[in-house]
């Protein structure tokens, strides 16, 4: 998030600022800063803060910009926030995952991959050392697309044995011309850590995948 998208952020929240003037007697100026403000709201989104929780993250922001002293130690505090981030991701990807699993036709396996064919395919099943074709898109469970063969231009060549294990498991299951969905939990994806800076912490990812070709050994 930017210095300025913080700076606004603050000013909304802090009781003491004046009221934002009224959208038809704003400066173009000012318009740009409220649509800096409205940007900035997604950098939040995660925490689902209830409406006095704005006022508190307000305040810890104000205090820390003008200079104030501080209501919490930061060394105790600071490791906190990614740990809270990190757990806000943990329960949209356990409620996103609990949703993909009551879908028609959804298949759970052992690993917690659940597999939603939209296609059956008719050709060969690639194995754990093949290579792969096919076009895909990934997205956070909120809809956010982090990847996609269209943006390599195309059909994308994947080595199943150097892919996540979400995709070389689901991969497997399937047949050339085939289609499906792969919902994969965190542990079959980038797990704890994520994979910044597209890729949150404890995230699943969902896989739309079309399985195109098993190519030739090279």
């Amino acid at each position: 998030m930017t210095t300025a998208a913080i700076l606004l952020l603050v000013l909304a929240a802090e009781p003491s600022a004046k009221p934002a003037p009224a959208a038809a007697s704003m400066t173009e100026r000012q318009k740009t800063l409220y649509a800096v403000g409205a940007s900035a709201a997604d950098s939040f989104k995660v925490f689902d803060l209830k409406p006095e929780e704005v006022a508190v993250v307000g305040r810890g922001l104000s205090d820390a910009l003008l200079g104030k002293p501080l209501a919490v130690d930061m060394k105790v505090y600071k490791p906190k926030v990614s740990e809270l981030a990190a757990s806000s991701y943990g329960d949209r990807s356990r409620d996103a995952l609990a949703h993909f699993a009551k879908e028609k036709g959804a298949v759970t396996s052992a690993t917690g991959l659940i597999f939603i064919s939209a296609r059956e395919g008719t050709g060969a099943a690639p194995k754990a050392d093949d290579t792969v074709k096919v076009e895909y898109e990934g997205k956070l469970p909120d809809g956010t697309a982090v990847d996609a063969s269209r943006r390599q231009g195309g059909p994308t060549s994947l080595s199943l044995g150097s892919v996540i294990p979400c995709l070389r498991e689901g991969l497997q299951k399937m047949k050339v011309g085939g289609m499906a969905r792969l919902v994969c939990p965190p542990s079959l994806a980038y797990g704890e850590s994520g994979k910044p800076p597209s890729i949150p912490p404890r995230t699943a990812l969902i896989f739309d995948v079309e399985l195109i070709s098993v190519e030739a050994p090279r």
